[in-house]
């Protein structure tokens, strides 16, 4: 759904650092690794949120609620 505020092995707080990463690797301007190093974000657990998450509330918002 959405980025989680806190890294969920190591704690650290990512969530604030989603909106960024999106803006520097819209349509593949920017290198991945080089954006993820930008930010500080040095943990794989931390790298595996970032590069693994797929937004889907736009998905999700399409559907009757109860």
């Amino acid at each position: 759904m959405i980025i989680p505020i806190r890294c969920w092995s190591c704690g650290k707080p990512v969530g604030h650092l989603w909106e960024d990463f999106l803006a520097k690797t819209n349509n593949r301007t920017k290198n991945v690794k080089e954006t993820l190093d930008e930010l500080g974000l040095e943990r794989y657990c931390c790298r595996a949120q970032f590069m693994g998450h797929v937004d889907l509330l736009e998905t999700t918002s399409a559907f009757k609620k109860f």
